[in-house]
């Protein structure tokens, strides 16, 4: 039997496919932060409305995630795909296309990449779900792993890649190329012949399904303890994505291109802690690593405050990307092995 590696799952010819697409939509997306961002500083002096642009893309998580988890326990997940990717590519090709025209105002703005977060919101369990349908349990972790790189990868050099475009030709050809990303996911998806799911569990509406989630964690201590601690952290951790932009234009006065290096910072850092992840899981326990991992992601929060030496900040950053990956993953990966498959998504 070969040893399993980090990058064993991608010898599965159906994950490498969906782990390639998704390395360009990803791309995609973060072109798509950076230069919504940015066009938000030019069309808005207000720090709130800034920062109003992260609440846009992580808010539908909070509103809808519960329910389309539930849904993508009931439905085939390889359809919800296909409506959720055409969904984003709906929203980002409408931007584009608004912004071209010059009719973006900072309320349109908010309101298509909230658009945009709502279908992120609704991809993201049917997503999350399939994967122990692509590859075999002793693989989850290292595809748990790698599907977070290629979000890495992409927070690596989408950002310097969408600031070099928006100086170039501005923040409209980031849209449409986002629009364009999520077609290679969607091709990939229409072609995989998902297996046919077997359940003991009768099919339940979403609501019912729902409440079934919610009494399953309810008397589950243990990942009930998972997601209590993933929210804690994430509810502080936000911070980081909030105030970057505030921090590189009015702080350090950098341009597009400066911004985007320094959200390509946090990108490598992510991709570091995943490649020495498995390594360390191997030797040190889970609570003692998260508990590192916390601390660090709390000292990289002070450098965005106090430090304004360019360098020093990103390495900090850096340290603060490497520090993410390694709580997510370990959240994750408890998450999907112990909860059943009726409840994953």
């Amino acid at each position: 039997m070969s040893e399993s590696t980090a990058w064993s799952p991608l010898k599965i010819s159906v994950f490498r496919s969906l782990w390639i697409a998704a390395l360009v939509s990803n791309i995609g997306t973060w072109m798509q932060n950076v230069g919504g961002v940015w066009l938000m500083t030019s069309l808005s002096d207000s720090p709130v409305m800034v920062a109003l642009m992260q609440t846009a893309t992580s808010l539908p998580v909070f509103l809808v995630v519960l329910p389309s988890g539930a849904l993508a326990d009931i439905v085939d997940r390889r359809k919800m795909l296909l409506f959720t990717q055409g969904w984003m590519l709906v929203a980002a090709a409408l931007l584009a296309a608004i912004t071209v025209m010059g009719f973006t105002t900072p309320w349109v703005l908010l309101g298509l990449t909230f658009a945009l977060g709502l279908g992120s919101a609704m991809n993201m369990p049917a997503w999350q779900a399939i994967i122990p349908d692509l590859v075999p349990r002793k693989e989850l972790s290292s595809a748990i792993a790698l599907n977070g790189i290629t979000f890495n990868i992409a927070r690596a050099v989408g950002p310097a890649l969408g600031g070099a475009i928006v100086a170039a030709s501005g923040p409209a050809a980031v849209f449409l190329l986002n629009a364009v990303s999520f077609l290679g996911v969607i091709a990939v998806v229409f072609g995989w012949a998902q297996a046919p799911r077997e359940s003991s569990v009768p099919v339940e509406h979403v609501a019912e399904a729902v409440r079934s989630g919610m009494r399953y964690v309810f008397h589950a201590p243990a990942l009930r303890s998972v997601l209590i601690r993933c929210w804690l952290f994430i509810m502080c951790a936000g911070a980081l994505w909030a105030l970057i932009p505030l921090v590189a234009r009015r702080e350090l006065g950098l341009g597009s291109i400066g911004f985007g290096v320094l959200l390509a910072c946090m990108g490598t850092g992510a991709i570091i802690g995943a490649l020495i992840l498995p390594a360390i899981r191997r030797n040190v326990p889970m609570d003692v690593l998260l508990s590192v991992a916390t601390v660090v992601f709390a000292v990289a929060l002070l450098g965005l405050a106090y430090v304004r030496e360019i360098v020093l900040l990103g390495f900090l950053i850096i340290c603060g990307g490497a520090a993410w990956m390694t709580v997510m993953v370990n959240f994750n990966v408890a998450v999907q092995t112990s909860a059943p498959s009726w409840a994953r998504a």
